[in-house]
């Protein structure tokens, strides 16, 4: 399982295809997290300002039809990121049926991201 983060209405943007962020097409790949704690390093690192609310995708890996890649940071991973960390870069756009789960952030007072929750209904 790999996440991957996008404002709710990014991703509600175009249901029916494939999500393709604009770090595909500036990167040449989607940014992608190997797991729950390193994804709110991430998100308390670059998307404290993001649209909210602000949701985490879980992708099977296995599912995806681009290939996903396992990297080193470049040029090094954000604060509280061991430098061995992998992260998976996916070089296409995401599969919708790659979903497995949609979870949204979960916010502390001081606008801290402090966990991954079931997304509120509506």
């Amino acid at each position: 399982m790999i996440y991957h983060v996008v404002a709710k209405a990014e991703w509600d943007a175009r249901p029916g295809e494939p999500y393709a962020p604009a770090s595909l097409a500036e990167d040449g790949f989607v940014h992608c997290s190997p797991d729950e704690a390193t994804t709110l390093t991430i998100v308390n690192s670059f998307y404290r300002d993001a649209p909210r609310p602000l949701l985490a995708l879980l992708l099977d890996e296995d599912r995806l039809t681009a290939r996903c890649e396992w990297e080193a940071a470049a040029p090094a991973p954000p604060p509280g990121v061991p430098d061995s960390t992998l992260f998976p870069h996916v070089f296409g756009p995401l599969d919708r049926d790659a979903v497995i789960r949609v979870l949204e952030v979960r916010w502390d007072e001081e606008g801290r991201a402090t966990g991954l929750v079931e997304p509120a209904a509506g």
